[in-house]
């Protein structure tokens, strides 16, 4: 028991002790803590007392700096608002001295209208003067009229028509000299330069001669052979024409079939068939089928072959594959017997030449010659101007606004617009017109002399005219008691405007007006 108190003792000593620690710990952290709350208290009140010193600084400097710009802003408000002031009182001068000119200025209009209220005044007065002296001179004028016109025999009308009459005729005259000249220089200087254009561009084309049929005759060797051809009741020939849409005409001519069609191909194709089956000896409806067919191929081939020919020989590339096809149609088309494709060649290639003198790009005026007549190829199928045609073709086809423009306009469907129109037109009558070239059937051919000799004999004054070279001349006689010199002129300038105007003529017409003047005087 005794060790247990002792333990409860030693325990309780303990407890005692440690509460004690407690208690002098407690006290002794307050006390640290009272200190340091007092230091930091200290500390914040000099802190704060050193910031409202410095805050006071700071506030003196600034109220100095600001009364400092302050003092310097108003020195230089002063400054500007002197030289505002002296500029002001400058400006108040010059107005001032402009004022005084002004009132000058507008005492010297004052005296100015007065004066002109004078002068108004007096013209007035010789207005009313002069408007009596008018008077009295229109009834002098009147009373002398009169009297000239009682003494000449005629009224002042007729002496006025008579005075114009004269003046006319000596205008019109002058006129006819003035317009004589200027036309002689005009045609001297063209013609010389368009010769030297046109010289040179037949000196490097060396084209053929050409004088090709319009219908297609087939030569036989025996005149049995048209029998053989008819068939029995008539089944060859039906089977031809039907397999080739080409007309056979055997006549009484020895010898010989015609082949009639529009179409140039389609007649080539009947031609070369109809040849094939005369060296076969089968002329049969299916042996004709059969050869149709085959030339037909061939044909198509060549026709090809031929537009590719031709594109290359012009050195014009770039060409529609269905372009090419026409051109080579050309190839059996023909105008005034003139083989087209061998002048569409011709055309382009003159074009060529004539673009090269003139500084114009080559290469589009060989493309839009070589493709100018390109609407004969279909011309037989589709209605209108072949220009016309030819030129809806190269739209189709993509070809440029200018070609397109040239090809309708080489025959003036529409009025030319551009150089290279009018060089298409040059080339296609110098192509069209050299000798050789074209021929024509001898009743066209006879009624365009005709018609040259009556569009000349419908003029005034006009006593004979005669066609001459192939109709491209007319020489016109008239009688020198109506016609002058200068008359002469003129007259021959009306007679080719309507020529032209009337008639359709490949080439160009000639048109020589002769006048002859006779003296006769009698030795007595």
């Amino acid at each position: 028991m005794t060790t247990k108190m002792l333990l409860i003792q030693v325990i309780g000593a303990l407890a005692f002790g440690g509460i004690l620690g407690a208690i002098i710990g407690f006290l002794v952290v307050k006390r640290v803590g009272r200190r340091e709350i007092e230091s930091a208290r200290n500390y914040k009140e000099k802190t704060i007392n050193e910031a409202h010193r410095q805050a006071k600084t700071i506030k003196k400097e600034a109220l100095v700096r600001a009364k400092d710009n302050l003092y310097q802003m108003k020195v230089g408000f002063e400054e500007e608002t002197k030289e505002k002031r002296e500029q002001l009182q400058a400006l108040e001068k010059r107005l001032y001295h402009k004022e005084e000119i002004l009132d000058k200025k507008s005492e010297q209009y004052e005296k100015k209208e007065s004066a002109l209220v004078t002068k108004e005044k007096n013209v007035a007065i010789i207005e009313e003067s002069l408007l009596k002296s008018k008077k009295d001179l229109d009834g002098l004028l009147a009373e002398q009229q009169r009297e000239l016109e009682r003494l000449a025999g005629i009224s002042s009308r007729e002496a006025k028509e008579l005075l114009m009459k004269s003046m006319e005729s000596d205008a019109r005259h002058e006129a006819t000299k003035l317009i004589r000249r200027i036309d002689s220089e005009a045609r001297e200087t063209a013609k010389r330069k368009a010769q030297e254009t046109l010289g040179l561009a037949i000196k490097r084309y060396a084209g053929e001669y050409v004088a090709e049929k319009t219908v297609s005759v087939v030569s036989l060797p025996n005149d049995e052979m048209k029998g053989r051809i008819i068939g029995r009741e008539g089944r060859n020939i039906r089977a031809i024409e039907a397999a080739t849409g080409v007309d056979l005409i055997i006549d009484d001519t020895p010898e010989a079939v015609v082949l009639s069609a529009f179409n140039p191909v389609r007649r080539e194709v009947a031609k070369i068939s109809l040849e094939r089956l005369m060296d076969d000896g089968r002329i049969h409806p299916a042996r004709i089928e059969e050869i149709v067919n085959k030339v037909s191929k061939e044909i198509e081939a060549s026709i090809k072959e031929a537009g590719e020919q031709a594109t290359f020989d012009v050195g014009v590339h770039g060409i529609h594959p269905e372009l090419v096809k026409l051109i080579g149609r050309l190839k059996y088309r023909s105008s005034y017997a003139q083989n087209v494709l061998q002048h569409s060649r011709e055309v382009s290639f003159l074009c060529g030449v004539m673009a090269s003198e003139l500084g114009l790009n080559v290469k589009r005026a060989k493309r839009a010659g070589l493709l100018h007549d390109i609407g004969k190829a279909v011309d037989h199928e589709v209605e209108g101007p072949h220009a016309l045609i030819g030129a809806d073709l190269a739209k189709k086809y993509g070809e440029s606004n200018e070609v397109i423009h040239a090809i309708a306009a080489h025959h003036e469907e529409v009025p030319p617009g551009s150089t290279l129109a009018i060089l298409v037109q040059a080339a296609d009558t110098l192509s069209g017109a050299r000798p050789g070239a074209r021929q024509e059937m001898l009743e066209s051919y006879v009624k365009r002399l005709e018609d040259l000799e009556r569009i000349a004999m419908s003029f005034d004054g006009v006593s004979k005219s005669y066609a001459i070279q192939a109709g491209r001349e007319i020489r016109i006689m008239v009688e020198g008691e109506s016609v002058g010199d200068n008359q002469a002129f003129i007259l021959a300038r009306d007679i080719a405007r309507k020529i032209e105007k009337e008639l359709t003529y490949p080439g160009q017409i000639k048109v020589t007006v002769i006048r002859e003047t006779r003296a006769v005087d009698y030795a007595k």
